[in-house]
Protein backbone atom coordinates (compact mmCIF):
# COMPACT_ATOMS: atom_id res chain seq x y z
CA UNK A 1 0.00 0.00 0.00
CA UNK A 2 1.44 3.65 -0.85
CA UNK A 3 2.18 6.05 1.68
CA UNK A 4 2.28 9.54 2.01
CA UNK A 5 5.42 8.16 3.72
CA UNK A 6 6.57 6.11 0.95
CA UNK A 7 5.87 9.38 -2.19
CA UNK A 8 7.70 11.92 -0.20
CA UNK A 9 10.82 9.36 0.35
CA UNK A 10 11.02 8.67 -3.52
CA UNK A 11 10.64 12.84 -4.14
CA UNK A 12 13.49 13.61 -1.84
CA UNK A 13 15.41 10.89 -3.32
CA UNK A 14 14.43 12.15 -6.83
CA UNK A 15 13.75 15.76 -6.97
CA UNK A 16 17.65 16.70 -6.78
CA UNK A 17 18.31 14.25 -10.04
CA UNK A 18 15.48 15.96 -12.16
CA UNK A 19 14.60 19.43 -14.05
CA UNK A 20 11.50 21.32 -13.47
CA UNK A 21 9.55 19.90 -15.69
CA UNK A 22 10.17 16.40 -14.88
CA UNK A 23 9.50 16.95 -11.49
CA UNK A 24 6.31 18.15 -12.16
CA UNK A 25 5.66 14.92 -13.93
CA UNK A 26 7.14 12.92 -11.69
CA UNK A 27 4.30 14.06 -8.64
CA UNK A 28 1.35 14.36 -11.22
CA UNK A 29 2.38 10.62 -12.01
CA UNK A 30 2.18 9.68 -7.90
CA UNK A 31 -1.24 11.39 -8.18
CA UNK A 32 -2.95 9.42 -10.98
CA UNK A 33 -1.81 6.43 -9.62
CA UNK A 34 -3.38 7.01 -6.37
CA UNK A 35 -6.60 7.98 -8.01
CA UNK A 36 -9.61 9.99 -6.39
CA UNK A 37 -7.48 11.97 -3.89
CA UNK A 38 -4.00 11.64 -5.01
CA UNK A 39 -3.40 15.42 -5.90
CA UNK A 40 -3.72 16.37 -2.14
CA UNK A 41 -1.85 13.51 -0.93
CA UNK A 42 0.86 14.65 -3.15
CA UNK A 43 0.78 17.79 -2.28
CA UNK A 44 0.78 17.05 1.71
CA UNK A 45 3.42 14.38 1.14
CA UNK A 46 6.15 16.72 -1.44
CA UNK A 47 5.04 19.96 -0.70
CA UNK A 48 4.24 20.70 -4.15
CA UNK A 49 1.27 23.33 -4.97
CA UNK A 50 -1.68 21.43 -6.28
CA UNK A 51 -1.89 24.10 -9.26
CA UNK A 52 1.46 22.82 -10.07
CA UNK A 53 0.58 19.08 -9.82
CA UNK A 54 -2.94 19.23 -11.85
CA UNK A 55 -0.71 21.50 -14.78
CA UNK A 56 2.05 18.55 -14.86
CA UNK A 57 -1.56 15.61 -15.19
CA UNK A 58 -2.38 17.60 -17.98
CA UNK A 59 0.53 17.67 -19.50
CA UNK A 60 0.61 13.76 -19.40
CA UNK A 61 -2.94 14.11 -21.07
CA UNK A 62 -1.56 15.40 -23.65
CA UNK A 63 1.24 13.19 -24.16
CA UNK A 64 -1.18 10.43 -24.47
CA UNK A 65 -3.16 12.04 -26.65
CA UNK A 66 -0.56 12.55 -29.25
CA UNK A 67 0.42 10.21 -32.23
CA UNK A 68 3.26 7.86 -31.92
CA UNK A 69 4.58 9.09 -34.64
CA UNK A 70 3.57 12.54 -34.27
CA UNK A 71 5.03 15.20 -31.41
CA UNK A 72 5.49 13.14 -28.60
CA UNK A 73 9.50 13.93 -28.22
CA UNK A 74 8.66 17.63 -28.58
CA UNK A 75 6.42 17.19 -25.67
CA UNK A 76 8.01 15.59 -23.67
CA UNK A 77 11.32 18.45 -24.42
CA UNK A 78 9.30 21.51 -24.21
CA UNK A 79 7.76 24.23 -21.41
CA UNK A 80 11.07 23.71 -19.39
CA UNK A 81 12.72 27.14 -18.15
CA UNK A 82 16.30 27.61 -18.82
CA UNK A 83 18.32 27.98 -15.51
CA UNK A 84 17.70 30.95 -13.55
CA UNK A 85 14.58 31.47 -14.88
CA UNK A 86 11.72 31.91 -12.44
CA UNK A 87 10.63 33.40 -9.56
CA UNK A 88 13.49 34.42 -7.65
CA UNK A 89 13.61 33.15 -3.91
CA UNK A 90 12.69 35.93 -1.38
CA UNK A 91 16.31 35.32 0.56
CA UNK A 92 17.97 36.28 -2.48
CA UNK A 93 15.52 39.47 -3.10
CA UNK A 94 15.64 40.35 0.54
CA UNK A 95 19.23 39.74 1.39
CA UNK A 96 19.03 40.90 4.96
CA UNK A 97 16.06 38.75 5.35
CA UNK A 98 17.61 35.58 6.76
CA UNK A 99 20.55 37.06 8.75
CA UNK A 100 17.84 38.95 10.82
CA UNK A 101 15.54 35.71 11.00
CA UNK A 102 19.00 33.67 12.58
CA UNK A 103 19.77 36.53 14.75
CA UNK A 104 15.90 36.42 16.16
CA UNK A 105 16.45 32.71 17.22
CA UNK A 106 19.99 32.50 17.61
CA UNK A 107 20.39 30.38 20.59
CA UNK A 108 23.19 33.08 22.28
CA UNK A 109 21.95 36.37 21.44
CA UNK A 110 18.05 35.53 20.69
CA UNK A 111 17.32 38.76 19.18
CA UNK A 112 17.52 42.41 19.95
CA UNK A 113 16.94 42.32 24.02
CA UNK A 114 14.65 45.03 23.64
CA UNK A 115 12.62 43.04 21.22
CA UNK A 116 9.19 41.54 22.85
CA UNK A 117 10.43 38.45 20.85
CA UNK A 118 13.35 37.50 23.34
CA UNK A 119 10.40 36.76 26.22
CA UNK A 120 7.50 35.22 24.40
CA UNK A 121 7.29 32.18 22.49
CA UNK A 122 9.28 31.78 19.13
CA UNK A 123 6.24 30.62 16.88
CA UNK A 124 6.65 31.16 13.12
CA UNK A 125 3.93 33.66 13.61
CA UNK A 126 5.81 35.35 16.40
CA UNK A 127 8.80 35.54 14.31
CA UNK A 128 7.02 36.93 10.91
CA UNK A 129 5.64 39.38 12.97
CA UNK A 130 9.17 40.06 14.33
CA UNK A 131 11.06 40.20 11.12
CA UNK A 132 7.47 42.52 9.60
CA UNK A 133 8.41 44.98 12.28
CA UNK A 134 11.97 45.19 10.73
CA UNK A 135 10.50 46.06 7.21
CA UNK A 136 10.55 42.57 5.99
CA UNK A 137 7.84 41.10 4.08
CA UNK A 138 7.46 37.70 4.92
CA UNK A 139 4.77 35.02 6.04
CA UNK A 140 4.99 32.54 8.90
CA UNK A 141 5.27 29.56 5.72
CA UNK A 142 8.22 31.27 4.11
CA UNK A 143 9.73 31.61 8.06
CA UNK A 144 9.25 28.05 8.21
CA UNK A 145 10.88 27.09 4.96
CA UNK A 146 13.38 29.27 5.81
CA UNK A 147 14.23 27.83 8.77
CA UNK A 148 13.84 24.39 7.42
CA UNK A 149 16.80 25.10 4.86
CA UNK A 150 19.22 26.21 8.04
CA UNK A 151 18.58 23.01 9.67
CA UNK A 152 16.25 24.06 12.42
CA UNK A 153 13.68 21.54 13.84
CA UNK A 154 10.96 22.03 16.88
CA UNK A 155 12.96 21.20 20.19
CA UNK A 156 11.83 20.24 23.73
CA UNK A 157 14.03 21.05 26.46
CA UNK A 158 16.70 17.87 27.84
CA UNK A 159 17.05 16.65 31.00
CA UNK A 160 20.76 16.17 31.07
CA UNK A 161 22.13 18.98 33.89
CA UNK A 162 22.67 17.47 37.15
CA UNK A 163 23.20 20.48 39.03
CA UNK A 164 26.59 20.60 41.62
CA UNK A 165 28.65 17.88 41.34
CA UNK A 166 31.24 16.05 43.91
CA UNK A 167 34.84 16.45 42.83
CA UNK A 168 34.68 12.82 44.42
CA UNK A 169 32.01 11.65 41.50
CA UNK A 170 33.41 9.61 39.09
CA UNK A 171 36.16 7.99 42.23
CA UNK A 172 32.65 6.96 43.78
CA UNK A 173 31.41 5.21 40.57
CA UNK A 174 34.29 3.62 40.04
CA UNK A 175 34.22 2.49 43.64
CA UNK A 176 30.48 1.25 43.49
CA UNK A 177 31.34 -0.51 40.05
CA UNK A 178 34.68 -2.28 41.68
CA UNK A 179 32.44 -3.95 44.67
CA UNK A 180 29.26 -4.38 42.54
CA UNK A 181 32.02 -6.74 40.17
CA UNK A 182 33.27 -8.33 43.21
CA UNK A 183 30.49 -9.24 44.91
CA UNK A 184 28.63 -10.54 41.31
CA UNK A 185 31.71 -12.38 40.55
CA UNK A 186 31.86 -14.05 44.40
CA UNK A 187 27.85 -15.15 43.50
CA UNK A 188 26.70 -12.87 46.46
CA UNK A 189 23.21 -10.42 46.17
CA UNK A 190 23.60 -6.97 44.71
CA UNK A 191 20.41 -5.17 44.99
CA UNK A 192 20.03 -1.50 43.51
CA UNK A 193 16.99 0.06 45.75
CA UNK A 194 15.23 3.40 45.43
CA UNK A 195 11.17 4.68 45.85
CA UNK A 196 9.55 5.10 42.11
CA UNK A 197 7.39 8.73 42.34
CA UNK A 198 4.13 8.51 44.33
CA UNK A 199 0.80 8.65 42.55
CA UNK A 200 -2.55 9.22 43.03
CA UNK A 201 -4.67 6.60 42.78
CA UNK A 202 -7.81 7.05 41.88
CA UNK A 203 -9.65 8.34 37.91
CA UNK A 204 -7.16 9.88 36.83
CA UNK A 205 -5.35 10.71 33.54
CA UNK A 206 -2.18 8.88 33.44
CA UNK A 207 0.42 10.10 30.65
CA UNK A 208 0.62 7.53 27.23
CA UNK A 209 -1.71 6.21 24.60
CA UNK A 210 -3.07 2.36 24.18
CA UNK A 211 -4.88 0.23 21.88
CA UNK A 212 -9.17 0.92 22.24
CA UNK A 213 -11.69 0.75 20.38
CA UNK A 214 -12.31 4.23 18.43
CA UNK A 215 -14.34 6.97 20.53
CA UNK A 216 -13.99 4.70 23.60
CA UNK A 217 -11.42 6.48 25.42
CA UNK A 218 -11.18 6.12 29.09
CA UNK A 219 -13.19 8.54 31.14
CA UNK A 220 -11.02 10.34 33.65
CA UNK A 221 -11.34 13.23 36.08
CA UNK A 222 -11.20 16.65 34.92
CA UNK A 223 -9.07 17.95 37.48
CA UNK A 224 -6.75 16.41 39.42
CA UNK A 225 -7.21 16.94 43.18
CA UNK A 226 -6.16 13.67 45.57
CA UNK A 227 -9.05 11.23 46.88
CA UNK A 228 -8.63 11.18 50.43
CA UNK A 229 -10.33 7.71 50.48
CA UNK A 230 -7.98 6.59 48.31
CA UNK A 231 -4.59 8.47 48.74
CA UNK A 232 -1.70 7.84 47.38
CA UNK A 233 0.72 4.71 46.37
CA UNK A 234 4.90 4.78 47.58
CA UNK A 235 6.19 1.91 44.97
CA UNK A 236 9.71 1.12 47.03
CA UNK A 237 11.53 -1.40 44.55
CA UNK A 238 14.10 -3.85 45.29
CA UNK A 239 16.33 -4.90 41.56
CA UNK A 240 18.32 -8.14 41.79
CA UNK A 241 21.08 -6.90 39.52
CA UNK A 242 22.43 -10.23 38.76
CA UNK A 243 19.48 -12.17 39.02
CA UNK A 244 17.16 -9.65 36.67
CA UNK A 245 14.55 -9.97 39.06
CA UNK A 246 12.51 -7.41 41.28
CA UNK A 247 10.36 -6.60 43.91
CA UNK A 248 8.21 -3.80 44.49
CA UNK A 249 6.21 -3.26 47.63
CA UNK A 250 3.18 -0.17 46.95
CA UNK A 251 2.83 1.44 50.35
CA UNK A 252 -0.41 3.25 51.42
CA UNK A 253 1.20 4.90 54.20
CA UNK A 254 4.52 7.25 54.55
CA UNK A 255 7.77 6.13 52.83
CA UNK A 256 10.32 5.97 55.36
CA UNK A 257 13.13 4.22 56.10
CA UNK A 258 11.51 1.49 57.97
CA UNK A 259 9.32 0.86 55.35
CA UNK A 260 12.28 0.72 53.14
CA UNK A 261 14.23 -1.72 54.80
CA UNK A 262 10.46 -3.53 55.26
CA UNK A 263 10.70 -3.58 51.38
CA UNK A 264 14.63 -5.19 51.51
CA UNK A 265 13.44 -7.73 53.82
CA UNK A 266 10.66 -8.84 52.22
CA UNK A 267 12.31 -9.45 48.97
CA UNK A 268 14.90 -11.49 50.97
CA UNK A 269 13.03 -13.91 52.65
CA UNK A 270 10.57 -14.22 49.53
CA UNK A 271 12.78 -14.21 46.73
CA UNK A 272 16.59 -13.78 48.00
CA UNK A 273 17.00 -16.32 50.33
CA UNK A 274 16.13 -19.32 47.75
CA UNK A 275 18.32 -18.01 45.08
CA UNK A 276 21.56 -17.18 47.13
CA UNK A 277 21.25 -19.71 50.03
CA UNK A 278 25.18 -19.47 50.44
CA UNK A 279 25.23 -15.76 51.05
CA UNK A 280 27.56 -14.26 53.51
CA UNK A 281 26.44 -10.48 52.65
CA UNK A 282 24.28 -8.24 50.45
CA UNK A 283 25.88 -5.07 48.71
CA UNK A 284 23.30 -2.31 47.99
CA UNK A 285 23.30 0.81 45.59
CA UNK A 286 20.99 3.52 46.99
CA UNK A 287 20.02 7.30 45.99
CA UNK A 288 22.13 9.32 48.69
CA UNK A 289 18.76 10.92 49.73
CA UNK A 290 14.67 10.31 50.78
CA UNK A 291 13.93 7.35 52.95
CA UNK A 292 17.44 5.68 52.52
CA UNK A 293 19.34 8.82 52.17
CA UNK A 294 23.34 8.77 53.38
CA UNK A 295 22.46 10.71 56.38
CA UNK A 296 19.31 9.20 57.72
CA UNK A 297 19.99 7.48 60.80
CA UNK A 298 16.74 5.50 61.02
CA UNK A 299 17.79 4.09 57.85
CA UNK A 300 21.28 2.91 59.33
CA UNK A 301 19.17 1.27 62.22
CA UNK A 302 16.84 -0.42 60.26
CA UNK A 303 19.17 -1.86 58.42
CA UNK A 304 20.86 -2.78 61.94
CA UNK A 305 18.02 -5.07 62.53
CA UNK A 306 17.88 -6.56 59.55
CA UNK A 307 21.60 -7.76 59.64
CA UNK A 308 20.81 -9.31 63.10
CA UNK A 309 17.77 -10.98 61.81
CA UNK A 310 19.92 -12.50 58.41
CA UNK A 311 23.22 -12.78 59.92
CA UNK A 312 24.61 -11.35 57.55
CA UNK A 313 26.86 -8.23 56.39
CA UNK A 314 24.66 -5.28 54.40
CA UNK A 315 27.39 -3.49 52.29
CA UNK A 316 26.01 0.20 51.75
CA UNK A 317 27.20 2.22 48.59
CA UNK A 318 25.12 5.52 48.00
CA UNK A 319 25.49 7.24 44.58
CA UNK A 320 26.72 10.55 44.84
CA UNK A 321 24.39 14.13 45.25
CA UNK A 322 22.41 14.46 41.55
CA UNK A 323 23.38 10.90 40.30
CA UNK A 324 20.03 8.88 41.37
CA UNK A 325 19.56 8.27 37.34
CA UNK A 326 22.89 5.99 37.37
CA UNK A 327 20.93 3.45 39.92
CA UNK A 328 20.68 0.38 37.87
CA UNK A 329 16.76 0.35 39.24
CA UNK A 330 15.48 3.44 37.45
CA UNK A 331 16.61 2.59 34.27
CA UNK A 332 15.94 -1.28 34.54
CA UNK A 333 12.59 -1.26 36.29
CA UNK A 334 10.87 2.11 37.12
CA UNK A 335 11.19 3.11 33.44
CA UNK A 336 9.47 -0.09 32.23
CA UNK A 337 6.83 -0.39 34.86
CA UNK A 338 6.28 3.45 33.99
CA UNK A 339 5.73 1.65 30.07
CA UNK A 340 3.37 -1.04 31.01
CA UNK A 341 0.51 1.61 32.70
CA UNK A 342 0.77 4.22 30.40
CA UNK A 343 -2.50 5.25 29.37
CA UNK A 344 -4.19 3.33 32.49
CA UNK A 345 -5.91 5.62 34.95
CA UNK A 346 -4.52 4.06 38.31
CA UNK A 347 -7.91 3.53 40.34
CA UNK A 348 -6.93 1.40 42.89
CA UNK A 349 -4.22 0.45 44.91
CA UNK A 350 -4.90 -3.33 43.47
CA UNK A 351 -4.19 -1.89 39.89
CA UNK A 352 -1.45 -0.67 40.79
CA UNK A 353 0.33 -3.65 42.30
CA UNK A 354 -0.99 -5.98 39.23
CA UNK A 355 0.51 -3.05 36.17
CA UNK A 356 3.67 -3.59 38.10
CA UNK A 357 4.09 -7.65 38.80
CA UNK A 358 2.67 -8.05 34.76
CA UNK A 359 5.87 -5.97 34.10
CA UNK A 360 8.20 -7.76 31.75
CA UNK A 361 11.23 -7.23 29.58
CA UNK A 362 12.81 -8.97 26.23
CA UNK A 363 16.03 -9.47 28.46
CA UNK A 364 13.84 -11.58 30.97
CA UNK A 365 13.11 -9.77 33.73
CA UNK A 366 10.47 -10.81 36.55
CA UNK A 367 8.49 -9.09 38.76
CA UNK A 368 6.58 -9.61 42.37
CA UNK A 369 4.62 -7.14 44.09
CA UNK A 370 2.59 -7.01 47.28
CA UNK A 371 1.04 -4.07 49.00
CA UNK A 372 2.08 -3.02 51.97
CA UNK A 373 -1.30 -1.26 54.34
CA UNK A 374 1.38 -1.25 57.75
CA UNK A 375 1.71 2.39 59.20
CA UNK A 376 5.36 3.86 58.68
CA UNK A 377 4.90 7.18 60.96
CA UNK A 378 7.65 9.47 60.11
CA UNK A 379 8.99 12.07 62.79
CA UNK A 380 11.03 9.35 64.82
CA UNK A 381 14.18 10.19 66.28
CA UNK A 382 17.24 8.31 66.59
CA UNK A 383 19.91 9.65 69.77
CA UNK A 384 23.53 9.95 69.55
CA UNK A 385 23.83 7.18 72.09
CA UNK A 386 21.69 4.96 69.41
CA UNK A 387 23.48 5.63 66.32
CA UNK A 388 26.75 4.71 67.98
CA UNK A 389 25.21 0.98 69.27
CA UNK A 390 24.81 0.14 65.59
CA UNK A 391 27.62 -1.64 64.44
CA UNK A 392 28.90 -0.30 61.38
CA UNK A 393 32.03 -0.02 59.79
CA UNK A 394 32.90 2.63 57.49
CA UNK A 395 34.81 2.55 54.12
CA UNK A 396 38.11 4.40 54.26
CA UNK A 397 37.01 6.44 50.89
CA UNK A 398 34.12 8.06 51.72
CA UNK A 399 32.70 6.63 54.90
CA UNK A 400 29.46 8.74 54.86
CA UNK A 401 28.94 7.16 51.29
CA UNK A 402 30.43 3.71 51.64
CA UNK A 403 29.95 1.54 54.82
CA UNK A 404 29.45 -2.33 56.23
CA UNK A 405 26.28 -2.85 58.49
CA UNK A 406 27.37 -5.69 60.48
CA UNK A 407 25.13 -8.01 62.84
CA UNK A 408 25.89 -7.41 66.43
Amino acid sequence: MVTNLHIGQRWEVMRDALDERQRRLLVAVEAKVLGRGGVSAVAAATGISRTTIMAGISEIEAIKSTDRTGDRAALWTTNTRQAGAGRKKIETKDVTLLPDLLALVDSTTRGDPESPLRWTCKSLRNLADELKAKGHTVSHVVVGKLLKKQDYSLQTNVKVLEGNQSPDRNAQFEHINASVTAALQANQPVISVDTKKKEWVGAYKNAGQEWLPGGEPVKVKVHDFIDKELGRANPYGVYDIGADEAWVSVGTDYDTSAFAVQTIRRWWFSMGVQRYPQAKQWVITADGGGSNGHRVRLWKLELSHLAQETGLDIQVHHFPPGTRKWNKIEHRLFSFITMNWRGRPLISHEVIVNLIASTKTRSGLTVRAELDTAEYPKGLTLSDADLSAINIERSEFHGDWNYCIRPE
